[in-house]
């Protein structure tokens, strides 16, 4: 992450409209009696608690390194975007619960233009800080702020939504309706819960880094691979805000330590150029060397039989 950079006060606006949006939902759903803006209020606390999350990751990741975190602290961003989306899951379940038992005991609601008025606001805000927070995660490449942001962003369709049914009970006095876009509104986030998870899930796996980064890091190696040089055993994982590549560069036996290195040099300051946060992990080899082709697999389970082919001693 950038050193100029300082998400951490968006985190605290992003608490800030939680609080402030959770004390209109709650009062128009209070006033109104409509378990849709009572759902909606619901929401609102989820988001509070996803916020401070946020903030802590975020205090969290700005760490150094250490020696037990020599590649930094960036993926308890992915923890908290898990952690968010269970949370989601959790509001949603108790969306549909409420509203379920709404649907079988049906309560009359009053005070909806008022109710309308009040969540209408409420979702003007969320709307203002989701975007910023989605624009804000993207730019410093902070998978929680941007899960905070989408999670923002659902709150404010789930608004809109409960903001269409309460206006369709208050033109047509079906009291039903209430619950059932309540219900449908739920198992909507319920969706945007499950992607954070599965995102979350896959960056705790070293997943690659997107295809554009890959793409951008195979056409600056190419450039150079036009001029006679080649490469291999290219790798890439993500880690919160870090990328990281490493590779295999070939180049003819009889250059110097000196120009190999300088070449290496050059291409990690391309890359840096093209994808600031990437971190790049090279290795030069001669391309006569017929082991120069065989060590891409050195890291996996038949490293003994390479090592046999090479007359070395097998591994302990």
């Amino acid at each position: 992450m950038k050193p100029s950079s300082n998400p951490r006060r968006f985190a605290w606006l992003a608490i800030a409209a939680a609080v402030l949006t959770i004390s209109l939902k709650g009062a128009a759903a209070i006033l109104t009696g409509s378990v849709s803006l009572l759902s909606d209020a619901l929401e609102s606390t989820i988001n509070l608690t996803t916020a401070v999350m946020t903030l802590i990751v975020l205090f969290i990741v700005a760490r150094p390194e250490d020696d037990d975190h020599t590649y930094g602290h960036g993926k308890a961003e992915y923890l908290s975007s898990g952690a968010e989306g269970g949370l989601i899951l959790a509001a949603s379940a108790g969306i549909i619960f409420v509203s379920v038992r709404r649907l079988i005991n049906p309560l009359p609601v009053s005070h909806l233009d008022v109710g309308l008025v009040v969540i209408g606001v409420a979702t003007l805000i969320n709307l203002i800080v989701a975007t910023l927070l989605i624009r804000v995660g993207r730019r410093e490449r902070s998978v929680a702020l941007e899960a905070d942001g989408r999670h923002l962003m659902t709150d404010v369709w789930t608004s809109v939504g409960v903001i269409i049914g309460v206006l369709m009970v208050y033109l047509t006095g079906i009291v039903r309706l209430d619950p059932i876009i309540a219900i449908l509104f739920g198992a909507n986030i319920a969706v945007t819960g499950i992607r954070l998870m599965v995102r979350s899930t896959q960056g705790l796996m070293d997943s690659a880094v997107p295809k554009e980064e890959v793409q951008a890091i195979t056409a600056t190696l190419d450039r150079h691979a036009e001029a006679g040089l080649q490469y291999h055993a290219l790798r890439t994982r993500q880690s919160g805000s870090r990328s990281f590549a490493s590779f295999h560069i070939q180049v003819p036996g009889e250059w110097t330590v000196q120009r190999g290195h300088d070449l290496l040099e050059q291409i990690d300051l391309e890359l840096h150029r093209t994808l600031p946060y990437l971190t790049v992990f090279s290795h030069i080899e001669p391309m006569e060397d017929p082991r120069s082709f065989q060590d891409i697999h050195l890291d996996r389970p038949d490293i003994d039989q390479l090592m046999q082919q090479q007359d070395l001693p097998p591994s302990p």
